[in-house]
């Protein structure tokens, strides 16, 4: 398990470490990545090998699908049934701390989605997390990087700490330290009628009625 110290102002566009990280995605590993909200665990979604690995690291029951992070509205139109009012939604409340579910498309694997028709994404306000997505040209598992039922973690060393002696573990960490956030993203439903705030995290319920009305 290697660990990389990184520095979240630095410019993601053209970076060895991205680099180093997205060898590690197109060979099936997992990576720990800091998010604008908590630490992420991170695979290639697509890749049903990598999905099964992430399940057995954290200990997560099949039946919970996984979210991920993606790098544009362009590639949550690949993912997700995306209409005119939708993207409107999107726009506004993207990049930043919320995770919104969509009907998937039929192209989407039932292995990331637990079977369900539905797909959590998000666009995270961190460049680090962009750039990986960008470069990966695909969308990356967004779950915490915990064990589940466990708090989510906003510490690279208690990311360590925990999975130190796991197995399977991570393959790579990129420590950014402490985060300042400790909540994971809030969760907005929008595939009925009425959008659904299923979890509140750093985005607010005001902040988030607000911004469904724009």
């Amino acid at each position: 398990m290697e660990i990389i110290k990184v520095n979240l102002s630095t410019d993601w566009s053209d970076s060895e470490i991205i680099n180093k990280a997205l060898t590690v995605l197109q060979r099936n590993g997992a990576i720990v990545y800091p998010t604008d909200t908590v630490y992420g665990l991170g695979v290639n979604a697509l890749r049903e090998s990598a999905v099964e690995r992430l399940f057995r690291m954290k200990k997560r029951p099949l039946t919970k699908p996984v979210p991920v992070i993606i790098h544009n509205l362009a590639m949550a139109k690949k993912l997700a049934l995306v209409d005119r009012r939708t993207e409107r939604v999107l726009a506004a409340i993207w990049p930043g701390p919320v995770t919104v579910i969509l009907k998937k498309r039929e192209t989407i694997p039932g292995f990331l989605t637990a079977g369900k028709e539905t797909i959590g994404l998000r666009i995270a306000d961190c460049q680090l997390t962009k750039a990986l997505a960008a470069k990966l040209e695909g969308p990356i598992t967004a779950t915490s990087a915990n064990f589940s039922g466990q708090p989510p973690l906003s510490s690279a060393s208690q990311v360590a700490e925990i999975f130190d002696k796991a197995y399977p573990r991570p393959d790579l960490i990129l420590d950014a330290g402490q985060l300042p956030n400790n909540q994971p993203s809030s969760i907005l439903d929008l595939t009925g009628q009425q959008p659904k705030i299923l979890r509140v995290g750093p985005a607010s319920k005001e902040n988030l009625l607000k911004l469904l009305k724009t």
